[in-house]
């Protein structure tokens, strides 16, 4: 292709790249599958019982379900879309709900709401089974730099990217992948291609045949988090430490042209974030899921 023509045409799908919700099925697996084998025996056995049914009845096989309501329940996905982010609206990164999430719809209120239904014991088992769907992705999501910035671009989803790799993109976007280049904006970088780039070797993969669970063994090797009681409990906390991040770790690139390098000097914050989100998931979890009997 032309230099021109091949510039044109990735502007093109620039534009025309969609919005991203989050992490990738990969990143949200990978949290519940970490956060699974750090619950306790009580929180355990409940959630077993919940997912009951469940075509994987696990924290990583429920992972993506929020995501996948836009097609599977459009009315329970509408009411829910805003409650994948926050935006906070001035320059710093102090959570102000009236001001930066009115009517709690945002992640961090939705948090708190999910959380308050899994732990009543008198709501009906669908409520707090969608409860714990709920929080396995919205957890993950807050620890995403992107979904809770300072930025007026949507979550970098306005801030255009040209992205050079040899990863191909999920199957909704094949169309934008042109001779190597992907059109696609610096949310999608975030959300797919870091984590997703990741060179597990092809002897580990075939061995295992799972790239969430041979991901997830690498990540386990890393010394567990010890987060403080804070940390541990507040999703305001969470979403202030993503904002912070945005800048301190200079998720925006200078350019609009990227390749490898971005992807390769980012994947130690991304895996820093996706372990950050397991073990706070699994705490979170275990205190709201302890047995009181």
């Amino acid at each position: 292709m032309k230099p021109l023509r091949l510039l044109f045409v990735t502007a093109f799908l620039l534009a025309m790249a969609p919005a991203a919700l989050g992490w990738s099925a990969l990143g949200h697996r990978l949290i519940g599958e970490l956060a699974q084998r750090h619950l306790t025996p009580a929180a355990r056995a409940q959630i077993a019982e919940l997912l009951a049914g469940e075509p994987d009845p696990t924290l990583a096989g429920v992972a993506t379900w929020a995501d996948m309501l836009r097609d599977n329940d459009p009315e329970l996905g509408k009411k829910s879309s805003r409650w994948h982010y926050v935006n906070f609206l001035s320059s710093d990164c102090d959570y102000r709900p009236e001001r930066d999430c009115p009517n709690g719809d945002c992640v961090i209120a939705q948090i708190d709401v999910q959380r308050k239904i899994l732990a009543d014991r008198s709501q009906p088992v669908a409520a707090r089974r969608d409860a714990l769907k709920f929080l396995v992705h919205l957890v993950g999501d807050v620890h995403q730099p992107l979904h809770a910035s300072n930025r007026k671009d949507k979550g970098g989803n306005d801030y255009q990217i040209s992205l050079r790799t040899p990863l191909k993109p999920e199957a909704y976007a094949r169309d934008k992948y042109v001779d190597g280049v992907m059109g696609t904006n610096l949310h999608s970088v975030w959300d797919y291609y870091i984590l997703g780039s990741t060179d597990l070797g092809a002897t580990e993969l075939a061995a295992r045949g799972d790239q969430t669970q041979a991901y997830a063994d690498r990540l386990a090797k890393l010394p567990w988090p010890t987060p403080t009681a804070k940390e541990t409990t507040d999703p305001a906390a969470w979403a202030e430490e993503s904002c912070r991040l945005v800048d301190s770790h200079k998720l925006y690139p200078d350019g609009h042209r990227l390749d490898n390098r971005y992807l390769d000097a980012q994947r130690p914050l991304a895996e820093q974030r996706v372990r950050q989100a397991a073990v706070r998931l699994a705490d979170l979890l275990n205190a709201t899921l302890a047995d009181t009997h």
